[in-house]
């Protein structure tokens, strides 16, 4: 199905078009694609432009996911994705994208804009237990903002107790809770607070730091399953 307001690359017109739109003020970039300067960005527009990259087989994850659900405002220069299909597909990883062969379960999936995503709940979960520090903010930021998201978050880490790095997510959902609380000037701390202004000493600056110890003992682990 052809967008009307998303354009990719030699479908309606040449990447040298399009490039050219964008040096106009026409078109910017949007995953994949391109959308008009004035049109507004949503979910579907944000799940449709990683259409390309995801075709049936992937679900978008992580950052991208969180992403897609308006949990963090900045696209990922690298998208992550995890198999949703049946059989398995031999990937490589491009720049643009990493694929991750483990094959999600039915229920962690919605369906947006005929694309696959994670649930925002599974999405704050796996960003949470990430050990990547910035994603460990960004989930810490977005339950501190989206509390029933959290809870639902919660609660399916409850019904997973053996969950890889599960303990990790809790922890980190259990300091976003505290996040969430008043600030000293008596403001609800935020994520445009916190991930914008990236106060010293902040709370969400802290989570962001929470497991970096293990960090430094082991390099980095792939938490998808």
């Amino acid at each position: 199905m052809v967008s009307p307001f998303l354009f990719f690359a030699d479908e309606r017109m040449a990447l040298a078009e399009l490039t050219a739109a964008c040096l106009d003020g026409i078109l910017v970039a949007l995953g994949e694609g391109f959308m008009p300067a004035d049109a507004v960005e949503s979910p579907w527009m944000r799940a449709r432009s990683l259409r390309p990259l995801l075709g049936d087989r992937w679900a978008a994850i992580r950052a991208s996911a969180a992403w897609i659900h308006g949990g963090q405002t900045v696209e990922p220069t690298r998208h992550h994705a995890q198999r949703v299909s049946a059989i398995r597909h031999i990937v490589r990883g491009t720049a643009r994208a990493q694929y991750h062969e483990v094959r999600l379960g039915a229920a962690d999936v919605v369906t947006v804009a005929g694309v696959h995503v994670t649930t925002p709940a599974r999405t704050l979960i796996d960003l949470a237990r990430s050990g990547d520090a910035a994603e460990r903010a960004v989930a810490c930021a977005w339950a501190a903002e989206e509390p029933r998201i959290a809870a639902a978050a919660t609660l399916w880490l409850r019904a997973h107790p053996r969950f890889p790095y599960g303990r990790r997510a809790v922890d980190a959902l259990r300091y976003a809770r505290g996040a969430a609380e008043p600030g000293d000037d008596g403001q609800p701390i935020s994520r445009s607070r916190e991930m914008l202004d990236g106060r010293p000493g902040s709370r969400v600056t802290a989570i962001a730091r929470a497991g970096a110890d293990e960090d430094r003992v082991a390099p980095q682990e792939d938490v998808t399953r």
